[in-house]
């Protein structure tokens, strides 16, 4: 898993490339969890290129939205697989997140 960070505007967009499993999901909520720290509480996260997510990816995503959300933020997704997407309604995640058919979309949603 490898995960980019940058600002558009006053939208933090995190790039995150790969599968999200045991192995990778604490360090992904670290560093989302730190942008939120740092006062980046508007969190755009680009799934396009995220391949798998396990439990444990949930359970992070899960707890990035209450973090960004307790500090006045909030989190969404962009650009979501198809069979990302299907993990995400199984599971009941697609009433908890944000979801949006790409990143600029996520990102434009702020303004409304």
């Amino acid at each position: 898993m490898e995960l980019s960070v940058k600002d558009v505007g006053d939208v933090t967009v995190a790039t995150v490339v790969g599968s999200i499993d045991g192995l990778t999901a604490g360090a992904l909520q670290d560093a989302l969890e730190e942008q939120v720290r740092g006062g980046r509480t508007r969190l755009a996260v680009d799934f396009s290129a995220v391949d798998y997510t396990s439990s444990a990816g949930l359970r992070t995503l899960l707890a990035v939205v209450k973090e960004a959300r307790r500090a006045g933020g909030d989190f969404r997704l962009g650009a979501v697989r198809p069979d990302v997407n299907r993990v995400l309604e199984i599971s009941g995640f697609t009433g908890i997140l944000k979801l949006f058919p790409g990143i600029d979309d996520a990102v434009a949603s702020y303004g409304r």
